[in-house]
């Protein structure tokens, strides 16, 4: 009896399960977590406002080189009173939902934990990681890749085309560009994650992914002519590029969360018999 009495410890502790709350008690600390990041949310704001200055004029470089490329005048312009204004407050809640993103996860994590297994905990862990390092890795790919060629072609573009014709582009369009191109971007990049879930619940596998690969690069191809701002095939190629690649990552990641399954359903199945 003595000596079976670590194994059984053991296997208690790696099938812990969380604690049981009552229904106010969840109220309770949904509450909590909600009033901690939306404290957070407010401080990044603040910080964000406090710095927006200085991230304006790192996300206005790609636009401001373009127009230099192009032999213009390389400055932006605003044609509202409130429009700086304007702008550094609304970026200054970005960059504050950016910085207080771990800070909110974090939380999120501390209300969804006690309800899960120890395997379970260690899975969403991974799953948040993973999602904020894709998302920032897509915005990283659209300011130093996208951004700077997709800005060289318009302004070029208006440049041959229309000779006597100057832009004058706005501060504030200028980031709705930014932004769309940007957050586009982030979202394409979480396509590894997306997949992970769909094969988790047995919805894709990776022959299926494999065999429908036609399909997957068609549709790939209709979203990019979507979310591409222009027209021109080169600029839909590199919207796709990163896409089609990341559509084979999750190819990856579905052969790994299969293999897995299956290891774990062989070891339960000779458990049994055992």
């Amino acid at each position: 009896m003595t000596s079976n009495q670590p194994d059984a410890i053991v296997k208690k502790d790696d099938h812990e399960e969380g604690g049981q709350m009552t229904f106010f008690e969840h109220l309770v600390e949904l509450r909590k977590r909600l009033i901690n990041s939306l404290i957070a949310v407010g401080i990044g704001a603040f910080v964000g406002v406090s710095v927006a200055k200085y991230v304006i004029d790192f996300v206005t470089r790609p636009m401001l080189k373009a127009l230099t490329l192009a032999h213009l005048e390389s400055k932006l312009v605003y044609t509202h009173p409130a429009g700086v204004f304007n702008l550094m407050i609304t970026l200054g809640i970005y960059i504050g939902l950016v910085l207080a993103s771990p800070v909110v996860l974090y939380q999120i994590w501390l209300f969804v934990a006690p309800a899960l297994y120890k395997h379970e905990r260690s899975a969403v862990t991974g799953f948040l990681f993973s999602t904020v390092f894709l998302f920032l890795a897509g915005i990283a790919f659209g300011y130093y890749v996208t951004l700077p060629y997709l800005l060289k072609l318009l302004v070029s573009f208006q440049n041959v085309s229309l000779p006597g014709i100057v832009p004058m582009i706005t501060v504030n369009e200028y980031f709705d560009l930014t932004l769309m191109v940007l957050l586009g971007l982030g979202l394409v990049f979480e396509l590894p994650v997306l997949v992970f879930f769909l094969t988790l619940f047995g919805i894709v596998t990776p022959q299926f992914l494999w065999k429908n690969v036609r399909y997957a690069v068609a549709i790939i191809a209709v979203v990019a002519a979507i979310i591409t701002p222009t027209p021109d095939a080169m600029t839909m190629l590199i919207f796709m590029a990163p896409m089609l690649g990341l559509y084979f990552v999750g190819m990856g990641v579905s052969w790994t969360v299969v293999r897995s399954k299956n290891k774990k359903l062989a070891a339960e199945s000779a458990a049994a018999g055992n």
